[in-house]
């Protein structure tokens, strides 16, 4: 088994807590793990990216090499589309269809989305409406988390168990609204 994702997203989505529940998850199952984080000006909105790398067998770099990403996985669209020549001809990309807007010439949501649909294999929800609409949106992440789950090789119950683990401290209440979204982007991605 190996699995190389690219995450994707601005500052202050929680696309470095989809990579720590990932790379927990998939520790606690006894696979190897390398990350590699890049921070852009994260604390104001830039983009922010991360390589994970799973596998049954040790791994030698922790960077992907351009065009092998078996998954992008991004909270934001254009920033999906900006890391495709990452991607396998055959990789999946998972991203939320929400834009967040943080500069001056971002493109029209239009010309994104149709870029988005032409791809072969994807999977584009909106996130944002999906968390707002159980309770949390703050937990879109989660949400894209969840429809990424049927494409990385990890049990979902262990998923489900990091997910609580890495919220349990900020109560049941939390721990319930991101079980929650982590479910509903799972069955997204499960009737697509």
């Amino acid at each position: 088994m190996n699995i190389d994702i690219i995450l994707a997203g601005v500052g202050g989505q929680g696309i470095l807590s989809i990579a720590t529940i990932i790379g927990n998850t998939a520790v606690k199952q006894g696979l190897y793990l390398k990350q590699a984080e890049v921070h852009g000006m994260s604390q104001r909105g830039g983009d922010v990216q991360s390589h994970l790398r799973l596998s049954d067998k040790e791994i030698a770099s922790d960077l992907i090499p351009t065009g092998k990403a078996d998954i992008i996985i991004s909270v934001e669209p254009m920033e999906a589309l900006r890391y495709l020549p990452m991607l396998k001809p055959q990789g999946w990309v998972i991203t939320n269809t929400n834009p967040f807007i943080n500069i001056p010439n971002y493109p029209e949501e239009s010309i994104l989305m149709k870029r988005i649909e032409q791809l072969p294999h994807k999977i584009a929800i909106n996130a944002d409406k999906i968390a707002k609409d159980l309770g949390s949106a703050r937990s879109s992440n989660m949400v894209i988390l969840g429809a990424t789950a049927p494409f990385l090789q990890l049990n979902y119950k262990d998923i489900e168990q990091t997910v609580t683990d890495t919220f349990l401290r900020k109560g049941q209440e939390v721990v319930d609204v991101n079980i929650a979204c982590l479910n509903a982007g799972r069955e997204f991605a499960m009737n697509k």
